[in-house]
């Protein structure tokens, strides 16, 4: 397994740096200038880039890093990418520095939002957070929704590579949500000293999100009672009529009342 180490950018992005000896790739390098410093100051070559979405802060350092590695991009292919040379679309495996690692398409905050899946470890972007998700920028609820499931098969212990720190954020949130959930106030808890301390909040595993990200938990009473409760009765409209089953659709409801409510939190 390659070393997984993050580089901050802007105000609260991650990059993440995988590495292996002397070689690295990078995930989401919306900044190339902290990319190159830390490149430079540890003597690695940089082979690859992983790009999830279009977004300037995700992609926005890829121009510069080209002009100085030879690096392949890998990114979504149905969304405009800087640099692009391996399109993407899901299902495909790539090799990241010897180890296999999985596509997985995951629209919602973008058509083309990608995650990039290795035992143990995936790389997100801006579709789960800790505690969170992405807004819907370019998706429908029903989308993203099923983006989320898709990574809710994971195996509990994968550690999710977010690109934001998000987290206590997210938290406050999630409180208003389930203001009872023990496992959600332990996690209060834990991030609130970690931040303190000046360290990050991620990455999570998909098992404590499981537990206390109530976008992963739209099926849980409590949490299904606070959607309705925020929404009100009338919580119908074509981005659930699009979901595929009656339970799909009544989680589906359930994601759009608390997403919508999140926007406005």
């Amino acid at each position: 397994m390659f070393d997984i180490s993050f580089i901050p950018a802007f105000k609260d992005n991650y990059i993440w740096l995988l590495t292996r000896g002397k070689r690295a790739f990078v995930v989401d390098p919306g900044d190339a200038a902290p990319v190159q410093a830390r490149l430079e100051a540890d003597g690695l070559t940089l082979e690859g880039i992983l790009i999830t979405h279009h977004h300037a802060d995700h992609q926005g350092g890829v121009a510069d890093l080209k002009a100085r590695w030879q690096a392949e991009v890998h990114a979504p292919g149905n969304e405009s990418i800087t640099g692009c040379t391996r399109p993407l679309s899901g299902g495909e495996s790539i090799d990241v520095l010897g180890q296999n690692v999985t596509v997985i398409a995951v629209p919602g905050h973008t058509l083309g939002h990608l995650a990039y899946y290795t035992p143990g470890a995936l790389f997100c972007g801006d579709t789960l957070f800790g505690a969170g998700c992405g807004r819907l920028f370019e998706g429908t609820p029903a989308q993203m929704s099923a983006s989320l499931d898709r990574i809710a098969t994971l195996p509990d212990d994968t550690l999710i590579y977010c690109a934001h720190e998000y987290t206590e954020m997210n938290l406050r949130f999630a409180l208003a949500v389930e203001p009872d959930n023990p496992e959600l106030l332990a996690r209060v808890a834990k991030v609130a000293a970690l931040r303190a301390a000046g360290m990050p909040s991620v990455p999570s595993t998909l098992g404590e999100e499981k537990a206390t990200n109530p976008f992963l938990r739209c099926q849980e009473p409590a949490v299904v009672e606070a959607g309705l409760r925020h929404a009100g009765p009338s919580l119908v409209g074509n981005d659930i009529a699009q979901a595929t089953d009656a339970g799909d659709r009544s989680k589906t409801a359930i994601f759009t009342a608390i997403r919508s409510w999140r926007n406005n939190f």
